[in-house]
């Protein structure tokens, strides 16, 4: 078996899952502000419109948290660069990513308040907090064990397999969380328009495919 030659199309395959995720990373970018500024009220976090306030949500969650988190996972495997360049690339776009997101996440507590509204009673808060939670102790486990001097070779690669397992877990977690807000602000928005209904059904299968993207580009690119 010539070792070369399959590490050569691990990596061409690798490539064209990146070049993949980005396509429908953007589109969904895209579709997201059509949908957030043509059909509904705009993005202010602080208007008083709450419904305003709740659109900086899923723009933060996916364009800000989501979208960002992606791009880190590839960074590490794809990006031409060293090691080095790639580990501190991977983990600034990660706590970008967070940053954003706890912004998107008091977004949507704001507009409860706006609203009296309680919080936490959906499945989709549950398994976006509790993804949200989980990713910002991975970021912080991954800091002392991968870029802290006083982590030991053996520490590290003990620990990388289950870094890389839990990462893929929590962007698919992330992307579950993703489409069950659509489905709730599609539930919401009750009788909207035939054509705001499929903007909102391809702004989730651009995600979804972004997610699933992602995954393959960076499964294929630890083989390189």
């Amino acid at each position: 078996m010539d070792v070369s030659a399959d590490r050569t199309t691990f990596k061409r395959h690798s490539s064209l899952s990146t070049l993949v995720a980005h396509f429908f990373g953007i589109l969904a970018v895209i579709l997201m502000l059509i949908w957030l500024l043509h059909y509904r009220e705009g993005i202010e976090y602080g208007s008083d419109n709450p419904l305003k306030v709740l659109n900086v949500h899923p723009f933060l969650m996916y364009c800000g948290f989501l979208f960002l988190v992606g791009q880190a996972m590839m960074t590490y495997k794809t990006a031409y660069a060293s090691h080095q360049v790639q580990k501190m690339v991977h983990g600034g776009l990660h706590l970008i990513g967070l940053v954003l997101g706890i912004v998107g996440i008091s977004a949507a507590f704001r507009f409860h308040d706006k609203l009296n509204l309680k919080d936490m009673v959906s499945l989709h808060s549950w398994i976006g907090l509790t993804t949200f939670i989980l990713l910002g102790l991975q970021w912080l486990a991954g800091a002392f064990t991968f870029l802290a001097p006083q982590s030991s070779s053996g520490t590290r690669a003990r620990m990388m397999p289950w870094h890389v397992l839990g990462g893929r877990a929590l962007l698919y977690m992330g992307i579950v969380a993703a489409l069950t807000g659509l489905m709730q602000r599609a539930t919401m928005l009750g009788q909207s328009t035939n054509a705001e209904s499929r903007l909102i059904n391809f702004t989730g299968l651009a995600i979804l495919l972004f997610g699933v993207s992602v995954d393959f580009s960076v499964a294929l690119g630890r083989y390189n």
